[in-house]
């Protein structure tokens, strides 16, 4: 029942970026959308930052409210025990390595585009963020849905 690069599916998962702003907050809402029943969720960032508005929109569109996200680093977590954490930046990796290298915790690292970076109209703007959001799902529920017969049961 593990998805991908796992070892089992976790009843806990920190998704970590680099500032909390974008990728790990759609990451832990859209989980929670999706399976908030059987898993907690968690994000953080390794530095301070504030959620990004294209965000916000971006997850808007499917009728997922982050707006009252308020992002935090691995420092707010030294209480926390995760079963997996699955970073989405190269600095986000290195940090959960660091974090976790006294802990039995699966680390794995999806390299996700950072849509801050990309210019242009506010509508290309955005389509990077729906990118990403899409992108993440679609991960998501690879990792933890359950796979029987072969086939994945959504």
């Amino acid at each position: 029942m593990s998805g991908p690069n796992l070892s089992r599916r976790p009843q806990s998962v920190l998704f970590a970026c680099t500032f909390n702003a974008v990728r790990s907050p759609m990451a832990e809402a859209l989980a929670r959308h999706h399976f908030g029943r059987d898993v907690y969720f968690l994000s953080a960032g390794v530095r301070p930052g504030q959620l990004d508005p294209f965000a916000v929109s971006a997850m808007d569109e499917i009728g997922i409210d982050i707006s009252k996200h308020k992002p935090r680093v691995f420092a707010d977590l030294e209480d926390e025990a995760f079963d997996a954490i699955v970073s989405l930046s190269p600095e986000a990796h290195h940090s959960a390595l660091e974090y976790t290298r006294t802990m039995a915790v699966d680390v794995v690292y999806w390299p996700t585009i950072d849509p801050t970076a990309v210019q242009g109209s506010r509508e290309q703007m955005l389509d990077a963020y729906r990118n990403v959001r899409d992108g993440l799902e679609k991960r998501i529920h690879d990792m933890l849905t359950p796979v029987t017969g072969g086939r994945r049961i959504l």
